[in-house]
């Protein structure tokens, strides 16, 4: 049962309200914990088979192999996640993981060949935990009705990118001060205890959506046409993250520091951390498709130039700003799958969001690599400098698949259909919405019904009428 729910304009809820949920933290401390080892995979196996193979374009291959793997798995298991539940997928994957990339490791110190290294990162790729999605999926389900719905997708974003701001950090300093395989095996060990202390939170897991459970017509993400331009988006953002990973840590090399590499990096990503923050603390009065289209125009203006610098101080300044313009990008997609994709698929459409950042990385890494190995890191910049205005480029082409759909399009295909005079509701609300001379409205929710009667903003997010 949804509780009554009050809009107020003026109010902007914040993280510290967010947090105050009840249950909150017991799955948002332990997510944390689990998705931590995430910043360290690709930057950790590029850094342990550089040094055994002493090629950035085999580091690289490898690396993609691994992401690859990681971008076709991931959406069979969000299907899998929300048909059968959150602990009966993730346990069995953070085993599977655990010890496949523990054998990668042992791999490369025995000096395996590429092809066999590119073997073993099949399964440690797909074997990847979604625990993003997974917390997103439990936000979405606690605060449905609530104006803090945007808020908990910009908090998972600034999760996300302090995991990237921590992990190749760490990752950097253990594989160059410890030891070159300390790094995955810190990554295999993470992942292991982390995932298994977030499955076994089942209280505020979202309930399965088995057809034979629930009876319900079960509905493929991929079949809803603005979750495959998002996708299309998120390759650009993937392949700043591989560009930037490979990129950063040739240079490093190149001026003779690599442990810069890590700091580096952590700038880029405290840049998007940073405006993350920012995003869940605005009262937006822009539509989410408009703040989607201008943050990725600042994004791939700022990728054009990471080519030109030639000082650890100029890249370090250039990568602060691509930070903080992948946060804006970023935020704005997820938040836009509530309006896009039904509940009963939600899960599924993070994790092809997810994978699709895997892909982009993954060939941005391979691509990189080989520019790398061939001229220097300025030419590995110019790989997320192309993808970023491709990517724009079809986002602006294709901007009206992601127009919001109306409520009543997005339940569930079991669900009994509207009464007239619901409908006739839902149907007024969808044309105020329209209407350029609207006049804003706040609004008062009371029931699952009195929700079609509002336009929304983000995920969830009952807000007065703006034209997009």
């Amino acid at each position: 049962m949804t509780s009554a729910v009050t809009t107020d304009t003026s109010a902007r809820p914040g993280y510290g309200q967010l947090l105050r949920t009840p249950g909150a933290l017991g799955f948002v401390l332990p997510g944390f914990a689990a998705r931590l080892p995430f910043g360290m995979l690709t930057i950790g196996m590029l850094l342990l088979i550089q040094h055994t193979t002493g090629s950035y374009g085999s580091a690289g291959i490898v690396a993609a192999v691994t992401g690859i793997s990681m971008a076709l798995s991931a959406p069979l298991m969000g299907i899998f996640t929300d048909r059968f539940g959150q602990s009966a997928v993730l346990i069995p994957v953070v085993l599977a993981h655990a010890a496949s990339v523990s054998g990668l490791a042992a791999l490369a110190l025995l000096g395996a060949p590429v092809w066999a290294l590119a073997l073993a990162a099949v399964p440690a790729g797909a074997s990847v935990p979604q625990v993003g999605p997974m917390v997103r999926a439990r936000w979405a389900v606690k605060l449905e009705g609530s104006p803090l719905l945007p808020t908990a997708a910009a908090f998972e974003s600034v999760t996300d990118e302090f995991t990237f701001v921590v992990g190749p950090v760490l990752a950097t300093a253990l594989c160059t001060g410890v030891h070159p395989a300390a790094g995955l095996v810190t990554e295999a060990t993470l992942t292991l205890f982390g995932g298994l202390l977030f499955a076994a939170r089942r209280a505020t897991q979202p309930k399965p959506h088995a057809p034979s459970v629930t009876g319900e017509k079960r509905a493929f993400a991929l079949s809803f046409p603005g979750l495959r331009v998002l996708i299309f988006a998120f390759l650009g953002i993937g392949a700043v993250f591989g560009g930037m990973q490979v990129s950063l840590a040739a240079f490093s090399n190149e001026i003779g520091n690599p442990g810069a590499n890590g700091l580096l990096y952590g700038v880029f990503a405290a840049g998007n951390m940073i405006a993350g923050i920012a995003m869940g603390a605005v009262a937006w009065k822009i539509g989410p498709r408009r703040r989607l289209i201008l943050g990725y125009i600042g994004l791939t203006a700022a990728a054009s130039v990471l080519w030109a610098a030639h000082s650890m101080i100029l890249l370090g300044a250039l990568g602060l700003v691509v930070g903080l313009f992948i946060a804006p990008a970023l935020i704005t997609g997820y938040t836009m799958v509530e309006q896009l994709v039904p509940a009963n698929a939600r899960t599924e459409a993070f994790t092809w969001l997810t994978g699709s950042i895997a892909f982009g990385q993954a060939i941005a890494v391979t691509l990189a690599g080989r520019l790398t190995d061939a001229h220097g890191s300025s030419y590995g910049f110019l790989v997320p400098m192309g993808a970023t205005a491709l990517a724009l480029a079809t986002l602006l082409a294709l901007r009206a698949k992601l127009a919001p759909k109306a409520p009543s399009r997005l339940v569930n295909a079991s669900a009994p259909a509207a009464a007239p005079a619901e409908a006739a509701t839902a149907a007024e609300a969808a044309t105020s919405a329209e209407a350029p001379g609207a006049a804003p409205r706040t609004a008062r929710i009371a029931s699952p019904t009195a929700r079609n009667r509002v336009n929304e903003r983000g995920m969830g997010h009952r807000v007065p009428v703006t034209v997009d």
